[in-house]
């Protein structure tokens, strides 16, 4: 009698149940830290409107800037950690410690002691999304890398739409959003610890090159240097204009004469396109290359970021060319995440896109402070969208800088990033 042998193996079945619960929890973990990172902004008014501990507009400007040196801080240090660490406990203990601190916010006794901890729940967050991009790329063929970025990332907005959902719901109880999201990361993390395997790229790496410490200076060698620079200019643009425009969007369509309902309308609409286009610009980069769709995705945002400082008087046109602002902008950003994990080889990757996403948080702090300046002194409209574009100018001669093919392709298999 011949045996019947089933289509898949238990290996394979094995590999592919590690591969679904690996994009799962990254997918989860992107999402709160686009819940936290929104929730701050979503509670401000209240918090000045009841003057909690006292807080003034400068103590909350002061807070909110912090809680972004935070995640820059720890995006950066994080990267070689789990280079040579792992994934893995990286992860987890980021997703633990800014639980831990988001839980205790509500508790600070001080407007001082609220921005700590808001520096140190910063710390974890900043951490996890680099560590988690890796992960998914990591698991996914290098043929569907750039997919892997771009649909992990929808996960950050998905989190910034439940946060906006709950802040209308809970109105003055503004601490239940801290506890949620405290409580939710320390589930997250509990499933985390039974079911996120560890990366077998990184595990591949660490047999052949040790457990050696990754000093952030290997991405400054010739190898990698002409790469690394041109994606921390990238980076650091693509995250200016990403909270650039979600910060002050609103106010510089007032400002154009639009009315206030329109112009808060616009915020939901370019971030509606920037999901749109992140699983859009993943599928292309996957098909057509990374760098080439980085850059087509670069010079359409600068297009229609130039054509947002012309006033319309068609509700419909503005829809559709704020549609595609968010569709192109944010996608592109998430497609420089995708260049760093086809480019750089196990052994560094997550250095690099650690490097590459704390470098860029300063361009998140940069760009909301300059529109700011432009709008204060009342040229908001139309200099503040045409400063974006020029942003987005060299955000695109930067990706125009890169390396079309990957470093050290012969330690794993991975496509050209043309």
């Amino acid at each position: 009698m011949t045996s019947v042998t089933s289509s898949h193996t238990p290996a394979q079945t094995g590999t592919a149940g590690r591969d679904a619960w690996t994009m799962i929890l990254c997918w989860i973990t992107v999402l709160l830290e686009g819940y936290d990172l929104v929730v701050l902004g979503a509670i401000i008014p209240t918090l000045l409107k009841t003057h909690h501990l006292g807080m003034t507009a400068g103590d909350a400007t002061t807070i909110a800037t912090l809680s972004l040196v935070g995640v820059a801080i720890g995006a950066v240090s994080v990267g070689p950690l789990a280079d040579r660490l792992g994934r893995r406990y990286l992860l987890i203990g980021s997703v633990v410690l800014f639980s831990l601190f988001t839980i205790l916010v509500p508790l600070a006794g001080s407007v001082a002691m609220f921005a700590v901890l808001r520096l140190i729940a910063g710390l974890g967050l900043g951490a996890c999304m680099p560590v988690s991009l890796t992960m998914m790329a990591e698991h996914m063929p290098a043929s569907q890398r750039a997919r892997a970025s771009t649909l992990t990332m929808t996960g950050y907005h998905t989190g910034a739409v439940i946060t906006s959902l709950l802040a209308l719901q809970v109105t003055d109880n503004w601490e239940i959003l801290f506890y949620i999201l405290g409580v939710a990361g320390f589930v997250v993390a509990a499933i985390q610890w039974f079911r996120l395997p560890e990366s077998e790229a990184f595990v591949r790496a660490k047999e052949a090159h040790g457990s050696q410490r990754v000093p952030f200076t290997e991405l400054l060698k010739s190898a990698y240097l002409r790469a690394s620079i041109g994606i921390w200019v990238a980076s650091f643009m693509g995250l200016l204009l990403v909270y650039g425009l979600n910060t002050w969007l609103p106010k510089l369509m007032n400002d154009a004469g639009y009315p206030v309902p329109t112009a808060v309308t616009q915020l939901l609409v370019l971030n509606i396109g920037g999901v749109a286009g992140l699983v859009f610009g993943g599928f292309v980069a996957d098909r057509r290359g990374i760098k080439g769709t980085t850059l087509g995705w670069f010079g359409v945002s600068v297009v229609m970021l130039t054509c947002l400082s012309v006033k319309m008087e068609s509700n419909t046109l503005l829809n559709v060319v704020v549609f595609l602002t968010g569709m192109f902008v944010f996608s592109a950003q998430v497609l420089v995440y995708a260049y760093v994990t086809n480019f750089y080889p196990a052994s560094i990757r997550s250095t690099a896109l650690g490097s590459a996403s704390g470098i860029g948080r300063i361009g998140s702090i940069v760009g909301p402070s300059i529109t700011g300046a432009l709008v204060t002194a009342g040229i908001g409209h139309p200099w503040g969208f045409y400063f974006f574009a020029v942003v987005a100018v060299l955000g695109f001669l930067a990706v125009l800088t890169l390396p079309r093919r990957a470093a050290n392709p012969q330690a794993e298999a991975i496509a050209p990033a043309a």
